[in-house]
């Protein structure tokens, strides 16, 4: 498996993760405490550079912030890194 699908199942994976937080009520939103700033630092690793840090920031704040963890940050961050970036 190279590493294009790699990082297209682990943000699959942590995108599920963050949206689990989001189907317990209460509970899931204080759990994001946690995994808001784990979220931002594993996207900053996943992709270098400027964009892998914009996206942390993003990540981050999604994350954190309540009712916005249905949006799949790292899903869309491998769709704008292969598909949309690789046509600039």
């Amino acid at each position: 498996m190279d590493n294009k699908n790699k990082k297209l199942i682990l943000g699959i994976v942590f995108d599920i993760i963050g949206m689990l937080s989001f189907s317990i009520p209460f509970i899931g939103e204080f759990s994001d405490v946690v995994w808001a700033p784990l979220s931002g630092f594993l996207m900053t690793k996943m992709y270098k550079g400027r964009p892998g840090r914009i996206s942390g920031i993003i990540s981050f704040v999604e994350e954190f912030f309540p009712f916005t963890d249905f949006i799949p940050t790292f899903t869309l961050m491998w769709i704008y890194n292969y598909s949309i970036k690789k046509n600039d």
